[in-house]
Order: C-alpha cells, then sequence, then structure tokens
C-alpha cells in the first residue's frame, strides 16, 4: 500500500517535473529590399500553459550571415500573435550573428556585446511578454526585416527555442505619475514605414498628482488611428518613433484635442532613444515658444504598444498648416493666380523625397560641394501641389537666393531683405547655435510663406529634431561647446547633407551680424539664460523621475554607447542631465564671447531692465507701439539708435497714446534693419530691439 501511495505521489508531483525543451527549425534567404519575412517554428508537446513562474520561454538562438548586421530587426511572434522585439539596430557594418542566444537571465545585455554575439545576451525587448497564460503549442516566427533596403543581403541559417522552468519575465510599470497612452493594432500587426495601419489609442491623464494606471479608464482620448513608423537614422533604433494620425470609424481624419494641445488629426510620438537626457527636443520647442515662435507643443507620455511597455516618449504636434500650428493660409486647388497663388507654403530641407509630392534642388551649390553635393528643397504643404503652385515656390525661393548671391546686402529693394524675414533666420540661427545642433540648417530645417497680401516673405522655422543637439553627437564637432554649427562643412566636408550657403553669406551682411548680437544681448540673461535653463532642466528631470526611471528598467542603456553619444557616457539619469547643463553653460559662455557685432548701448544706465519696455508689431514698417509697465510720471524721453549707435530719433514722430504707452511714426525713408529704442525717465532706461522692413 505504501509503495502504490509513493507512486500515486510521484504521478502527481510530475507535471511540476518540468524539464527544458528546445524546438528548432532551418531558415533561408533574407530579402534586402526592406520588406519583412517570417520564419515558422512548429512547437507541440509542451506539457502546461506558459508563465513567468513555473514554465514558460527561456531562450531564443539563432545564426545569421549578413554583411552590415545593425541594419537587422528581429522580432519573435508567439501563436497568439504577442511580438516582441529580440534586436535592432546593433554590431554597426560588422558581419554576422555567430550563434547568438538571448535569455532575459543573461549577464550582458545585447546593446553591450561585440559582434558577431557569439554566446548568451538579454534581449532588447521584453521576451518575457509571451508567457503570458497562452499554451505555447502551435506556431511560432521569427520574423526579420532588413531596415536599410538595396544594400546588402543575408541569411537564418536557423534558429531554436527553449521552453523550460526559469522562463523569461517582463517589466511593467503598475502606474505612473505621466499620462499614458496606449496602442494597440489590428490583429496585433507589426508597424511598417508606409503605409499607416489601423489601430485603437486610448489616453489615461488623471491630472496632476494622481497616479496614472494602464487599467484606468481612457479619459483624455478614446478612438481610432492609423500609425506608422517615423524617422530616418532613428528607424535602426530598437525604440521607435510613430507618426499618429486620428480616424473616425469610417478611417477618415478627424481632429481631437490630445493632452491640453489644440485639436489636430497629426501628431508624433517621438522615441528619443539615443537622447538619453529625454529632454532635447523639449529644451529646443520651449526656447522657440519663448522667443515668440510656434513651436510644436508637447508632452511627455509613457507609451504601451500591444501590451509591451515601451518607456517615456515625447507627444507632440506634427509640423502642418494650422490656425494653431504654422498659421499661413490655406492653399487650395484653385488658388492658381495673383494674390492666392503667392501662400501659403511650407518647404524643408531634409532626407529624400518620401512622402513630399514635389520638390526640387537648389541652383547653388552648399558651402561644401567636394563631392557633387545639392541642397534639396521639399514642399512639405500643400501635400500635392499642382505644377503652378509647386513652380511659383520654387522660384520665389530662387528669387530668394539671387538676390542673396548677387545683389547688394543692403539693397532694400532687390536685396535679399525683399524675400526673406531676416528676423526669423537670426533666431532660428542663435537655437541652432547655443544647441551646436549638428544637423541644424541642413536636415530638418523648414521655412514656410504666407500670402503677399499678409506679409509674404519667407519666414525660416519651426524649430524641429533637435535630437542630436545640446552636445548628443560624436562626429563633426557635434559634442564641441567652440565653434560654429553654419560652418559645417569647414568639419566635415565629406558629408552628403551640407549647410546651404546662406548662413555664410548672412555673415558678410554688417546689418545681420548686428542684428544677430542686438537679439542674442536681448535674450543672453531672459530666454537664453544660463540660470533659467538650468531651473527648467532640474524641473523638467523631476517631473520625468518616475517616468525615467521605467524607461530605463526596459531600455537599459544608462553608461552604453547608443549611436552617437559622445564620450564619456552618463552611467545615470542624473548624470545625463548634468551633462546637459554643464553643456549649455559652456556653449553660453562661447557664444557670448564669440557672437559677432555690435548692439548700440550709447547713453545706457543702469536701471530698468529691458523686459518692461515692448514694442509692437516687431518686425515694424511705418508704425511702432511703445509700451511700459509703468506710468509715465512727465513724459518718457526716447531715443532710436541705428546698428551702428547713430542716433535716428528725428526720423520719427512721438505721440503718447495713453500713460503707458506711446507711438512712433516714421516721418520718412529708414534703411531696413536692426534698431534699438530706448525709453529713459530720469534715472531709469529701459530698451528693446526692434526690426524695420520695408
Amino acid at each position: 500500500m505504501r509503495t502504490i501511495r509513493s507512486l500515486a505521489a510521484l504521478a502527481a508531483l510530475a507535471p511540476t517535473l518540468l524539464v527544458a525543451q528546445t524546438y528548432t527549425a532551418t531558415g533561408g534567404g533574407i530579402p534586402d529590399d526592406g520588406s519583412t519575412i517570417d520564419f515558422p517554428i512548429s512547437v507541440a508537446g509542451l506539457p502546461q500553459p506558459l508563465d513567468t513562474v513555473a514554465f514558460g520561454l527561456e531562450t531564443v538562438c539563432f545564426t545569421i550571415t549578413h554583411t552590415w548586421i545593425s541594419d537587422m530587426e528581429l522580432r519573435l511572434v508567439a501563436p497568439d500573435g504577442t511580438s516582441v522585439l529580440l534586436l535592432s539596430g546593433i554590431g554597426g557594418d560588422s558581419d554576422d550573428f555567430a550563434y547568438t542566444c538571448l535569455n532575459t537571465g543573461a549577464a550582458t545585455a545585447i546593446t553591450e556585446g561585440a559582434p558577431p554575439f557569439a554566446g548568451t545576451y538579454r534581449p532588447m525587448g521584453q521576451l518575457g511578454l509571451v508567457n503570458n497564460g497562452q499554451s505555447g503549442n502551435g506556431t511560432w516566427i521569427l520574423r526579420i526585416r532588413d531596415t536599410y533596403a538595396f544594400a546588402d543581403a543575408g541569411t537564418l541559417i536557423g534558429f531554436s527555442l527553449t521552453f523550460g522552468p526559469q522562463p523569461a519575465t517582463y517589466y511593467a510599470p503598475a502606474s505612473t505619475d505621466l499620462p499614458i497612452v496606449i496602442i494597440r493594432t489590428d490583429d496585433g500587426a507589426t508597424i511598417p514605414n508606409d503605409p499607416k495601419i489601423p489601430a485603437d489609442m486610448g489616453i489615461i491623464d488623471n491630472g496632476p498628482d494622481e497616479p496614472n494606471h494602464p487599467t484606468d479608464p481612457f479619459n483624455d482620448f478614446n478612438g481610432r488611428i492609423g500609425i506608422e513608423l517615423r524617422g530616418n537614422s532613428s528607424q535602426t533604433f530598437p525604440k521607435k518613433s510613430y507618426g499618429l494620425e486620428l480616424r473616425d470609424d469610417f478611417g477618415e481624419d478627424q481632429s481631437a484635442p490630445l493632452l491640453g494641445m489644440p485639436s489636430e488629426s497629426d501628431w508624433i510620438l517621438s522615441a528619443n532613444y539615443s537622447d538619453k537626457s529625454l529632454l532635447n527636443n523639449p529644451l529646443t520647442f520651449d526656447l522657440g515658444q519663448r522667443m515668440g515662435r510656434y513651436a510644436p507643443r508637447w508632452r511627455h507620455v509613457e507609451l504601451w504598444l500591444n501590451g509591451e511597455y515601451q518607456g517615456v516618449y515625447v507627444l507632440t504636434e506634427k509640423i502642418k498648416r494650422d490656425g494653431d500650428r504654422v498659421d499661413i493660409a490655406r492653399l487650395d486647388e484653385d488658388d492658381l493666380a495673383g494674390d492666392s497663388l503667392t501662400g501659403g507654403y511650407i518647404v524643408k530641407i531634409d532626407w529624400a523625397q518620401g512622402d513630399n509630392a514635389a520638390g526640387w534642388v537648389s541652383d547653388f551649390a552648399p558651402q561644401a560641394s567636394q563631392d557633387g553635393q545639392v541642397i534639396e528643397f521639399l514642399v512639405d504643404y500643400p501635400d500635392e501641389p499642382l505644377p503652378a503652385q509647386a513652380a511659383y515656390i520654387e522660384a520665389y525661393v530662387d528669387s530668394f537666393e539671387q538676390a542673396l548671391a548677387f545683389e547688394a546686402l543692403d539693397d532694400t529693394v532687390n536685396g535679399y531683405r525683399h524675400f526673406l524675414d531676416v528676423r526669423s533666420a537670426i533666431d532660428l540661427m542663435l537655437v541652432n547655435e547655443l544647441a551646436r545642433n549638428v544637423d541644424g540648417y541642413r536636415l530638418s530645417t523648414f521655412l514656410h510663406k504666407d500670402k503677399a497680401s499678409k506679409g509674404g516673405k519667407l519666414v525660416l522655422g519651426p524649430l524641429w529634431d533637435f535630437d542630436l543637439a545640446w552636445r548628443n553627437a560624436d562626429y563633426c564637432r557635434g559634442n564641441d561647446p567652440t565653434g560654429w554649427a553654419y560652418d559645417f562643412s569647414s568639419d566635415c566636408p565629406w558629408d552628403g547633407k551640407q549647410v546651404p550657403f546662406w548662413w555664410s553669406r548672412f555673415q558678410e551682411d554688417p546689418a545681420f551680424v548686428d542684428s544677430a548680437r542686438c537679439r542674442w544681448e536681448a535674450l543672453r540673461n531672459t530666454v537664453f539664460g544660463v540660470e533659467r535653463l538650468h531651473a527648467w532642466c532640474d524641473s523638467m528631470a523631476a517631473e520625468l523621475a518616475q517616468g525615467a526611471s521605467h524607461n530605463f528598467q526596459v531600455w537599459p542603456i544608462l553608461g552604453t554607447y547608443v549611436w552617437p553619444n559622445p564620450s564619456p557616457i552618463p552611467t545615470t539619469y542624473a548624470g545625463e542631465v548634468l551633462e546637459l547643463k554643464a553643456f549649455i553653460s559652456a556653449r553660453w559662455q562661447w557664444l557670448d564671447a564669440n557672437l559677432p557685432g555690435q548692439c548700440p548701448t550709447t547713453g545706457l544706465t543702469d536701471g530698468v531692465p529691458a523686459a518692461a519696455l515692448r514694442a509692437r508689431p516687431n518686425p515694424f514698417t511705418d508704425v511702432l507701439v511703445l509700451g511700459t509697465t509703468a506710468e509715465f510720471n512727465g513724459g518718457p524721453q526716447v531715443q532710436v539708435l541705428d546698428a551702428l549707435g547713430r542716433d535716428v530719433t528725428g526720423q520719427f514722430a512721438a505721440a503718447p497714446l495713453n500713460g503707458t504707452s506711446l507711438e512712433l511714426r516714421l516721418r520718412g525713408a529708414l534703411a531696413p534693419g536692426a534698431y534699438t529704442v530706448l525709453m529713459r525717465q530720469a534715472d531709469r532706461v529701459a530698451r528693446v530691439v526692434v526690426i524695420h522692413t520695408l
């Protein structure tokens, strides 16, 4: 009887005495056209459902021959459709994965390994997500995509899956103090580069000081979207950026406000994978907004995609024509002549044409063209310009370039100022230089133009894509706090994307140079002030403390090189923020000491700060209204100086409007450019820099 009982006890225990089981499959060729290929493996006979405690998937192994392995992206897809990222964008231009195994218990992350990665590493994604209670028996898929089309071919030699009693686990925060975005693609489909595929999206935002849980009801947005991958070189990173389009139940665009931002249909989820401070783009956008220009609004969020926690993202507006974004006239199909043809347009200097239906190559070589480099303009709005519209904006930009290259720089009739909003060029330059943006001027550079009846000049901006700025590039002096970003050709003349000749030519214009210095002087202790920028970084880092902790749990890259991080690489999130602040200080000091030009200071004494004086409109043509923050007592003395410090007050007629404002009206002609307006009252002096245009 005892023997029978012992055998019965062993039989009862048998299901828990689980041993590892390995399944293998052969592979095949990997296409080099950017498409995805699935390699199946059949699994049968697993004794129980998969979980993260007792029994589940432990290890994935594979051997791949390929001559540029950073092009490889591998995902594992379980029978129930759960998809997990294994690796992406690692190994550079090296060859092959030589029997590479991925296991969540490995001591070394795959991002820390070296080609050909022979051995066992932690995967990039959360392998344990497949251990979710599914049976595990069925068809598994190793999904491979060569992210750089038509360059290098490869072959999957074979792969294996091992299931056993030490299953992979996964990380998912139970709550966060950042808003939560949850996206599920239809049928768990993999998101392509193009076109957008359908998905559901919900946003949870319970308000300040209230935690957000991924199980909470959607209370900010709940609806259908289209989603696609976004970016160029960033698409090789394992943490992807996405473009979103809000849709109704019929698949048509619909607008909605997200997280307090103005209503629109198009949005961006920016991953900022290589920017470990998670602050570069938000910092840049904040500067643009504080300078009085439109820059995309944004919110930090945490993203769940198809059940997998993805980390901290920046949900931001897409640059597009809109009354709340780039506020220029709508251009319709019948706007083919006269004033209606003259605007509005959005153009960018960027990578290959992509979704842009129209574009052209500049007639003017960039600052460096030793390898035949050219400047490419892409029409971003309208999406599909008619031939007359495409021809008009190309001719207008060409006229600007012709004037800048060949006409006298101070010619207000035929010169470049007739075509360009100079103040916008100065603002774009100052931000690119403060950030030492290695992509500045030559990539992700936008310009727009309204109708002639609404001003109609080229306006440079909005600011966009500064993730490799602020000392986050180890090439072309991107981490050097000295030197000029616009002089990119001196550092990297071989690069295929060069800076237009505009910026070196602007430096030959004394009025431009002096105006840039005056603009810097006006902002150096306020918008650009080091103390303010440091305080902003500290405030945002505190707001991101919990989210950053979550982010670097799933992307353990602190202290690890991610292209193109310069050395030394901080090992903590706090260290990343300190590094950013240190660069801001060093760069500010260099710019303050080296930015050329002179801003008039004749007659200035200590007194009322410039912030006490406001001017509108700025730029102005013939009438300028000055306002102060305090009542006049007996009337102030007003003085206007040109960029060389000469007094031109006599060319204005002054008239008080009320107790805190007065009007300056031009008596005759005045050369366009920067002017300093000073308002004195007793020993108090305030000043403001204004731009006069024709």
